[in-house]
């Protein structure tokens, strides 16, 4: 296939080219700059609304995953970023997408498990209601950003994905040296839910999504086990060989990270990947220890 992402320089991004490009897909990458001529690049400024439009025709699959970080203290402006990052490069990609003679099949479309917000041990599916916290207003606005697309004909897939296993970034990574040292342990109370998602099984449900027909809309990239964070903070320990009983208290979170730290740290949210499994995608790693285990087996 002839694919456009955007995003590619992200974890994921990062993750997830190389396995295209193996596959004997052709791979171009949306940018933010300028880029010099016969490069597999095509340029766009989110933030101004500039989008080489005439360049997007022709590709049979967008993969969208671009989007400012949610790690650091949320300060107005970095909420801000947050927000427009996402909402504004969606539907800035999508109604260009929706305007072209020559369409692609599929938009297969980041969002997050932060949809759902803060929701105990309710098991979510994706008819579920959303949240009302700010990361769950980010997603909703979000998603509703492809509907351009959708509304032409595209077949489009969010992909509200959770926890991402990887040793290369994100949460995982920042974790391990203290659990190397033994200093680990639950977060806050330790009950709240982690859905989790080992990054291969994330870049393979990214390619089922680009060709599985019958999934489409909001679907939870997430793996189908998951579990609460004194679980997870035993398994990583166990995993490593090292105690994980020294906790981070719930006012130290808050004293540390603001209010990420309580939407990312402190609240959980259970959810069920209910339309991956009924469109037939079988996980590489159903299991926290599992993939743990594949994951930091060499170190």
């Amino acid at each position: 296939m002839n694919i456009l992402i955007s995003g590619s320089s992200g974890l994921i991004g990062q993750t997830l080219i190389p396995v295209l490009t193996s596959g004997g897909h052709v791979v171009t990458s949306l940018v933010r700059f300028k880029p010099r001529a016969g490069a597999p690049l095509l340029y766009w400024n989110p933030a101004a609304g500039e989008i080489d439009a005439a360049k997007l025709e022709g590709f049979d699959a967008v993969i969208h995953l671009a989007g400012e970080t949610v790690a650091g203290r949320w300060t107005a402006a970095k909420k801000g970023a947050i927000r427009a990052s996402r909402v504004q490069g969606t539907r800035l990609l999508c109604e260009a997408l929706a305007r072209l003679s020559s369409r692609p099949r599929v938009l297969v479309a980041a969002s997050a498990s932060g949809y759902y917000g803060d929701r105990g041990d309710e098991v979510l599916r994706e008819e579920s209601a959303p949240g009302s916290s700010f990361l769950a207003q980010v997603c909703q606005e979000w998603e509703a950003a492809t509907k351009p697309a959708a509304e032409q004909g595209i077949r489009v897939v969010n992909l509200r994905i959770g926890f991402v296993l990887s040793r290369a970034g994100g949460g995982l990574a920042k974790m391990l040296p203290a659990f190397k040292l033994g200093a680990g342990g639950k977060i806050g109370s330790g009950k709240q839910y982690t859905s989790w998602i080992a990054i291969d099984d994330l870049v393979q449900i990214i390619l089922f999504a680009t060709t599985a027909e019958t999934l489409y809309g909001p679907t939870n990239a997430v793996a189908p086990n998951p579990v609460r964070n004194l679980e997870f903070a035993q398994t990583l320990g166990r995993v490593l060989g090292r105690p994980a009983i020294i906790p981070m208290p719930a006012f130290a979170v808050r004293l540390a990270f603001g209010e990420m730290g309580e939407e990312l740290l402190l609240a959980g949210a259970r959810l069920e990947p209910a339309r991956l499994l009924k469109a037939g995608y079988q996980f590489r790693f159903p299991q926290l220890e599992g993939a743990l285990r594949e994951l930091l087996r060499n170190g």
